[in-house]
């Protein structure tokens, strides 16, 4: 098992909406890139929630989600993993959420990009403060089939939770 450590967050003032995924795979680590593994479906699903198709550039990409309100992160800061499997992590450590939405605070919607990410957080970091922050878990973006597969039209429609959210 390797030591396995994320990255940075992508926000800024105008996010209102913050991604929290549980722990880049490796194909992201090794191109320190949110997303990377090209049969992830986190890039069609955010450009599709807004109508459009993603660029393929990275840096285009994140520039979109920053355009949009989006902030992204992980629940996880650094572990042991083998692979890139949510369920090889070990000895996690998580970020420091707290202090990001205490510096960000227009962010009000948080929603997890999967299982893993959201029960990291609610064991790690906790559902108890009085925020105002709406919390939501969504279907994994994730290559890889988990319990509730569902299709990339049914993702889509789950998530568009964030478009709606930022309309208004």
């Amino acid at each position: 098992m390797g030591d396995v450590r994320s990255f940075g967050p992508v926000v800024d003032e105008n996010s209102r909406v913050l991604i929290l995924g549980s722990m880049p795979g490796e194909e992201s680590l090794r191109k320190q890139q949110y997303y990377a593994n090209p049969r992830n479906q986190f890039w069609p699903i955010i450009y599709a929630i807004f109508g459009l198709k993603p660029d393929v550039s990275y840096d285009k990409r994140i520039n979109f989600v920053l355009s949009k309100g989006i902030a992204l992160w992980d629940v996880i800061e650094r572990c042991e993993r083998k692979g890139s499997l949510d369920s090889n992590i070990r000895n996690e450590k998580p970020n420091n959420i707290k202090e990001l939405l205490k510096a960000y605070q227009n962010i009000r919607l948080v929603v997890f990009n999967g299982i893993k990410a959201y029960k990291t957080y609610r064991k790690n970091i906790g559902f108890g403060q009085a925020d105002g922050i709406i919390y939501k878990r969504l279907p994994s973006t994730s290559p890889v089939p988990g319990k509730n597969i569902k299709s990339l039209t049914e993702k889509v429609k789950d998530w568009k939770i964030i478009s709606e959210f930022l309309s208004k």
